[in-house]
């Protein structure tokens, strides 16, 4: 799969979670920071991805222990949720 591919389905997987909340943090989380990562971040990303809305939520919330292959700082700047943003 070619990285333009790549980015496309993870945009679109991003961005419908089947939650609106779920939808603003990841999507927006894709959105504001897939441009400054390399394999490894967007290989995180992916098993973020297969992960329950639920938990994904609760972990960037701080309500959830984050599981050890997902912690990291990553997960440290999705906890921060300052890259959200809802129109109105």
């Amino acid at each position: 799969m070619s990285m333009d591919d790549r980015l496309k389905r993870l945009k679109f997987q991003s961005w419908h979670r089947g939650t609106r909340e779920a939808d603003y943090m990841i999507g927006c989380y894709f959105d504001r920071f897939h441009h400054e990562w390399g394999e490894a971040e967007l290989a995180w990303f992916e098993a973020l991805l297969v992960e329950e809305d639920v938990d994904i939520l609760g972990w960037a919330l701080g309500t959830l222990s984050v599981p050890p292959e997902l912690d990291g700082p990553l997960m440290e700047r999705m906890k921060l949720l300052d890259y959200v943003e809802i129109p109105r």
